[in-house]
């Protein structure tokens, strides 16, 4: 993953007093592309779909479902609200004339997810002092 930095980052975020550090992370909040993706990945179905991917080249939609304890509906919505936001791709097929569908992510989904990612563990570093 690669490293976020901001002009107002130390060299080290520990040695940095408490508001330093929050101002660390907070260029991801100002960040119009960072705070679109908060806000679509902070709901715990697509933050799974998006994390389920991620570890997983590829994944059915039964295969999310029951990862995800959720209902075919629920997944279908927010796999679609991923899908309009460019995050995933979905292919169809039928396999035994049984219909079939695949999720993975898009290089843009890859990357906004590794930046959340990194955000959130700046977050958590900045909030616990380390």
């Amino acid at each position: 993953m690669a490293k976020i930095t901001t002009k107002l980052e130390p060299a080290s975020p520990a040695a940095a007093p408490p508001k330093k550090r929050l101002r660390m992370v907070a260029g991801y909040f100002s960040d119009p592309d960072s705070s679109d993706a908060g806000r679509l990945l902070h709901e715990r179905i697509r933050l799974g779909i998006m994390g389920a991917l991620s570890v997983s080249h590829r994944m059915s939609f039964r295969e999310l479902k029951d990862l995800l304890k959720t209902t075919d509906g629920n997944l279908s919505k927010h796999a679609r609200t991923l899908e309009d936001a460019g995050y995933l791709n979905c292919r169809k097929k039928f396999a035994k004339r049984v219909p079939r569908t695949e999720y993975s992510l898009t290089a843009k989904g890859k990357r906004m997810f590794a930046r959340h990612l990194d955000h959130m563990e700046a977050l958590i570093h900045a909030t616990r002092g380390e």
